[in-house]
């Protein structure tokens, strides 16, 4: 990678987090800590607001940018396959935001880079989600995204029924379905959801805050310890 490449893409990760180690970035980076510790140095020399300090951490000030760069061809390949591998999969809102916003990226393209993006022999199967679920989702990624509590009826795996309140934190995508994670209120305790076995699904006026042990990075590590959690009961 170019050097400054490489100073482009360290500007990118820190916009990205409120607080990086010269650690995490020299992984990202694939360098040693000692050239991110120089590099953050020259950046800042040359007036980037970058703030922190060895052993610490490192955040950009709020308010700076960056002029537009143009995408490679390899950035622009990756856009086109992420767009076709996820827009069947997607709720339609979603993804006719996502084919919108492609579609304004490879007009902007050099030719020779536009060309190689639209012809990239990567697709997906034409696999669907039902109109129902895809209703749920996109209810449900809004709630997520707005701490909004939710109550649905549900089905488990053997059909037993049951009405749950519980806190929306994300929603996941398997191989064949969509699920939701979220903080049960009946079960005090995280639960995975299938979104094609949720009934009467609604939104509550309640907003919830972030508490400790109900939390979605809280959620993530006890995916990564013991496996995904238990679905409906």
């Amino acid at each position: 990678m170019r050097r400054a490449d490489r100073l482009f893409r360290l500007v990118q990760l820190l916009r990205g987090r409120r607080l990086s180690t010269a650690a995490w970035l020299a992984d990202k980076l694939e360098v040693s800590a000692r050239t991110v510790y120089r590099d953050i140095a020259d950046l800042q020399c040359q007036g980037v607001p970058i703030e922190g300090e060895a052993g610490v951490g490192y955040r950009l000030r709020a308010g700076f940018d960056l002029p537009p760069l143009m995408f490679t061809t390899l950035e622009a390949q990756a856009l086109v396959a992420a767009v076709r591998l996820a827009q069947t999969r997607l709720d339609r809102t979603l993804a006719g935001a996502a084919e919108d916003a492609l579609a304004k990226i490879v007009a902007v393209l050099p030719p020779a880079a536009r060309t190689a993006a639209e012809a990239l022999p990567v697709f997906a199967a034409p696999w669907t989600v039902d109109a129902e679920t895809g209703e749920r989702l996109r209810l449900l990624r809004d709630a997520a995204a707005a701490r909004r509590r939710i109550r649905f009826d549900y089905a488990d795996a053997q059909g037993v029924p049951s009405t749950r309140s519980a806190r929306p934190l994300a929603c996941f995508h398997w191989e064949s379905a969509w699920t939701l994670a979220a903080w049960c209120e009946e079960r005090e305790a995280f639960r995975s959801f299938r979104l094609d076995r949720m009934r009467a699904l609604e939104v509550l006026a309640a907003v919830f805050r972030d508490e400790p042990g109900r939390t979605l990075p809280e959620f993530l590590r006890s995916v990564k310890g013991q496996g995904m959690p238990r679905r409906g009961p």
